[in-house]
């Protein structure tokens, strides 16, 4: 029987409903093996990024453009999404969903690459937000790399923070758990930042940049 706990969660997902652009692209990034973030994840998203008014963010982790859409969609009309993958295909997948929803090429920068080579090459706090879905077991040097490229104010996000209920379990201790765990004590040990643990979809990790 589902407990009175999961089926508040279960509420709080389906809240966010995607539309049939979302859909499609959510269907391609599963086929493609790029497990995209959940619709409760989106939007938090796009809500932060509303409330920051971002002009200027980075996606660490194209996939096949869920999140991409959601972080569009909160950005100010003239904001400018980049986003790094090392799987041409995925991006061109999230290229089409761009296009799709009405978004000018204009409006996204696709970098094809591994993130640890191409963030060291972005400008030091020219960013409003960072969102990190990619290589588990590099989430804290995209921490790192955030911190550099968000201005003060700007907020990091960081998906699959609870990495399918196996974060809360101190049993175990697989490589990407145990990045997931040092990744939460980073961020809370950080005097830079304010973070927030939302448990929305898989886990969303939230930080505020506070100081310099």
């Amino acid at each position: 029987m589902t407990s009175q706990a999961e089926a508040t969660l279960a509420y709080a997902e389906q809240f966010h409903h995607e539309d049939e652009i979302l859909r499609a692209a959510r269907q391609r990034g599963l086929e493609m093996g790029a497990v995209p973030i959940l619709p409760g994840g989106g939007a938090a998203l796009c809500f932060l990024a509303t409330a920051l008014n971002a002009k200027s963010v980075v996606e660490i982790g194209t996939g096949c453009g869920v999140s991409g859409l959601w972080l569009l969609r909160g950005m100010r009309p003239d904001g400018t999404l980049t986003s790094v993958d090392v799987e041409p295909e995925h991006q061109r997948l999230a290229r089409q969903a761009f296009a799709e929803a009405g978004f000018a090429g204009g409006r996204v920068r696709l970098i094809s690459g591994r993130a640890l080579d191409v963030l060291p090459r972005l400008s030091d706090g020219g960013y409003d937000m960072v969102f990190a879905d990619a290589a588990k077991q590099e989430y804290a040097d995209y921490l790192a790399e955030s911190v550099r490229l968000l201005r003060v104010g700007g907020i990091v996000a960081f998906d699959n923070a609870l990495w399918h209920n196996r974060v809360a379990d101190p049993a175990q201790r697989d490589p990407d758990t145990v990045a997931l765990r040092e990744l939460g004590k980073l961020v809370q040990g950080d005097d830079r930042l304010r973070s927030l643990l939302m448990p929305l979809g898989d886990g969303l990790l939230a930080a505020v940049k506070i100081a310099g």
